[in-house]
């Protein structure tokens, strides 16, 4: 069974990039354009996804409302990490996302080879 990292994004653009730097390591992504089809593709492959990215403003339920219910007291889906890709720049956002359970976090915009060090720093030991 090889790695599978879920992407939840509303930019295609921006789930492109995250898909070919995650292709390019060797692991397999799965894409949702919203956090409701996120939470629908966790629903069905929760045992195979180790790591979610996630980003923060996407129209409907957003990052933090998705993080705050897969992070939630006795959620089955709890134990996969999380790394916020956002524009959400600010300190307090930061640390309120690392708070509420997020593992790393990426600004937008960032270089693929940000984003494949802190997902390999995420998946070590689960690969």
């Amino acid at each position: 069974m090889s790695i599978k990292i879920l992407t939840v994004d509303d930019s295609t653009i921006m789930r492109k990039m995250i898909v070919k730097g995650v292709q390019n390591m060797g692991y397999e992504i799965l894409e949702a354009h919203n956090a409701q089809e996120g939470l629908s593709v966790l629903s069905v492959k929760y045992k195979e996804i180790k790591l979610i990215l996630l980003d923060w403003n996407m129209p409907g339920m957003n990052g933090m409302e998705f993080l705050k219910r897969i992070k939630a007291p006795g959620s089955i889906y709890g134990e996969i990490p999380v790394i916020m890709v956002t524009t959400e720049g600010e300190r307090a956002s930061i640390v309120q996302a690392i708070q509420m359970g997020a593992a790393n976090y990426i600004l937008k915009p960032f270089e693929t080879e940000e984003l494949t060090k802190k997902i390999s720093v995420c998946l070590e030991g689960k690969v």
